[in-house]
């Protein structure tokens, strides 16, 4: 992934010299920019086309429809987005259902109001002579710290991995291309585009194909924000949820502002972004056929609380209904187009 200063932001009135947002100014009433309820969302990461649903809301005005005046900062890896949203600092943060569990065992009020994805993209990348997980037995394999906390045992009980055949990964892929023998934690849209343009051919495992439960850059505010913004939080889901929808008919109005927003992340590497999600049918795939864009049902967070449980990754007390409520996707229903 890319790598740029974290705390960059974009809000809607810097979008003026921006052309893919030039169009808000037209339809918005004056009177209703003044009112607009300014609202800070704050990515995990940095922008790229796996947030992109956000960037186009803001893009075709689909914010500023609702009444919001929204910013985007991006976060990075020295950003503890759960930390700023709970100091109030934020609004809205897309996180991780893991981390999220594991906040509300610490005790924050955490609540998630949506999902973009349907479930994670999150996944291993091997040599192409790899055809099955099975065969990595003694092979190394790079995996980060998080890692650690999340799927990596699950990894070693499913396939028979030793905790030995763990080697940090650094964000760096040089090791991996060097070393046929080697495999490397994935997301589908980012480090197969890596390989791609180095000319290595790979093989992508997903870890949702093998039972891993998360939904995927869920979007989180806690309990006290939503229940004293109830209609904002509304509105605020509605339009990302819209965003969404849009974004993966025609991508070039949210990218617009992608680039702006992180100009390393080429063209290139947004399209793959793009592709991959589509391809994967995350955003409109499972069960937003019945349910809409963004849904979140209670079968998949017992499934991801469970998930933790036996592997050692939560305590079995903690109150896993807490962590998300449907109300809000519910209440927009935007369907699949």
């Amino acid at each position: 992934m890319p790598v740029q200063e974290p705390g960059m932001s974009l809000t809607r009135r810097s979008l003026l010299s921006v052309a893919a947002a030039s169009s808000i100014a037209a339809f918005t009433p004056l009177s209703r920019v003044h009112a607009a309820t300014p609202v800070k969302l704050l990515l995990s990461w940095f922008a790229q086309a796996e947030v992109g649903g956000f960037y186009q809301a803001l893009a075709k005005g689909f914010y500023a429809q609702e009444g919001l005046d929204v910013q985007i900062d991006m976060g990075g890896p020295q950003v503890n987005t759960m930390q700023i949203l709970a100091a109030g600092r934020a609004d809205f943060v897309t996180g991780y259902d893991f981390q999220t569990l594991r906040g509300i065992q610490g005790g924050m009020p955490l609540l998630t109001v949506m999902s973009s994805f349907q479930h994670d993209l999150q996944g291993l990348m091997t040599h192409d002579n790899i055809t099955d997980l099975a065969q990595l037995r003694n092979h190394p394999i790079l995996i980060s710290s998080p890692a650690h906390a999340s799927y990596w045992g699950w990894l070693c009980k499913k396939f028979g991995y030793s905790p030995a055949q763990a080697k940090p990964y650094t964000f760096n892929l040089q090791p991996f291309f060097l070393n046929p023998e080697m495999a490397v934690q994935a997301y589908a849209s980012s480090e197969p585009y890596e390989a791609q343009q180095h000319n290595v051919p790979v093989h992508f495992f997903p870890f949702a194909d093998l039972g891993y439960p998360p939904y995927g850059t869920p979007v989180l505010t806690t309990h006290e924000f939503a229940d004293k913004n109830d209609a904002t939080t509304q509105a605020f889901v509605h339009a990302s949820l819209l965003g969404w929808q849009d974004y993966m008919r025609d991508p070039e109005p949210g990218n617009a502002l992608i680039r702006k927003a992180n100009p390393r992340m080429t063209e290139g590497q947004i399209m793959f972004g793009h592709n991959a999600m589509a391809k994967a049918n995350v955003v409109e795939g499972g069960d937003t056929k019945t349910l809409g864009l963004g849904c979140m049902t209670e079968a998949r967070w017992q499934a991801t609380y469970q998930f933790m449980v036996e592997n050692d990754l939560l305590d079995k007390t903690v109150n896993w209904q807490s962590a998300f409520t449907s109300k809000f996707t519910d209440r927009a229903k935007v369907m699949p187009a």
